[in-house]
């Protein structure tokens, strides 16, 4: 049985009282990209994708920044063989940022394999002929207006789409960018989100490209977490994945117990994920939002919120405003994420 079949067999997902069919029937399933880094957040946010049967996954692009490009194809292959999707194209992406040198690797929260040091066999699948870049490009012009991405990495892929393509940015139906702190503190420094900082460049490319952007900062994403007792529950639930996501996530949440003194963790890339499908439980403010590339403050992300006429023109002047998420109904998007990470 092929991935499509599956997915259409799939029994609907109650959220909020509503079954799949009253979400939205297959035939107008969401066309979804998702540009990652797994990861072990990004795996958990990946396997949502796979449970949801809203969603149809035309592709994973993969990028640098919880492990290596090269080691985040080998996972995301891994992931669309564990969910029976091994048809699924994987193109693999830029292993360094737009003006080069070594991308920041954060293998001391997500394990050398990027998996909480569960090491699993090698995939049997390969990754496709395109780079990602050009599968981007490929897929949005196939379905003008129709394909959302979900890039939950630094976003250089999308950045070389964009300038790959000029009219990409108008016919990606939205991106959903997990990425910047947006008036908090940082989790690489003070100053910066660790997707941003990882390629500043590239992310002020994104956000002043004219696509429709949504972003969801780590301001939102920390309010989300799976206590020690949310974990002990998925683990022991009847979830499709329960038990690998439960093995990667020791290694994951001993980490937020040194890093931040958290007993849980936090749920940054499935928390965006589920901004993709239920923008109803954010709140968002519009605005220009410009990224430093320079200085103390590299891969700061600063939003002019439009409180003020400004008296003559500066950097964030010209530039088509982008969604940042304001609020978060914390209950409910913990409640859609357990019930897809504990799907049978």
């Amino acid at each position: 049985m092929d991935c499509e079949t599956k997915e259409n067999s799939r029994d609907g997902i109650v959220v909020n009282g509503e079954t799949d069919s009253v979400l939205g029937s297959h035939a107008n399933r969401n066309k979804l990209i998702i540009d990652t880094d797994p990861g072990i957040d990004d795996s958990m946010a990946i396997l949502m994708a796979f449970q949801n049967p809203d969603v149809e996954i035309l592709g994973l692009t993969t990028v640098f920044g919880n492990v290596t490009t090269e080691d985040a194809t080998r996972n995301a292959l891994l992931l669309c063989e564990i969910a029976g999707c091994p048809g699924v194209p994987v193109a693999e992406g830029s292993p360094e940022p737009l003006k080069g040198g070594r991308p920041r690797v954060a293998d001391f929260v997500h394990g050398s394999d990027g998996l909480g040091h569960i090491f699993l066999p090698p995939p049997k699948s390969k990754k496709c002929d395109r780079s990602a870049s050009e599968f981007l490009v490929e897929k949005v012009s196939e379905y003008p207006g129709e394909v959302s991405v979900l890039a939950l990495g630094p976003l250089t892929n999308l950045a070389l789409a964009i300038k790959r393509d000029s009219s990409f940015a108008s016919k990606v139906k939205n991106i959903v960018v997990l990425g910047g702190s947006f008036f908090a503190l940082g989790n690489v420094n003070p100053a910066a989100e660790a997707n941003i900082y990882g390629d500043p460049e590239a992310a002020d490319v994104v956000f002043t490209s004219g696509a429709n952007i949504v972003v969801v900062g780590i301001n939102i994403t920390t309010q989300v977490k799976m206590t020690d007792d949310d974990l002990l529950e998925l683990k022991q639930s009847k979830g499709k994945y329960a038990k690998l996501l439960s093995d990667m996530c020791k290694f994951y949440r001993d980490w937020h117990v040194r890093s931040d003194g958290v007993y849980g963790i936090f749920l940054h890339d499935p928390v965006s994920f589920v901004a993709l499908v239920r923008p109803d439980l954010f709140t968002y403010k519009k605005g220009v939002v410009r990224v430093e590339t320079q200085g103390i403050c590299l891969g700061h992300t600063l939003m002019d919120q439009g409180l003020k006429k400004w008296n003559g023109s500066n950097p964030w002047t010209g530039y088509s405003p982008v969604s940042v998420a304001w609020t978060v109904n914390v209950d409910e998007v913990l409640k859609y994420v357990k019930k897809l990470l504990m799907k049978p």
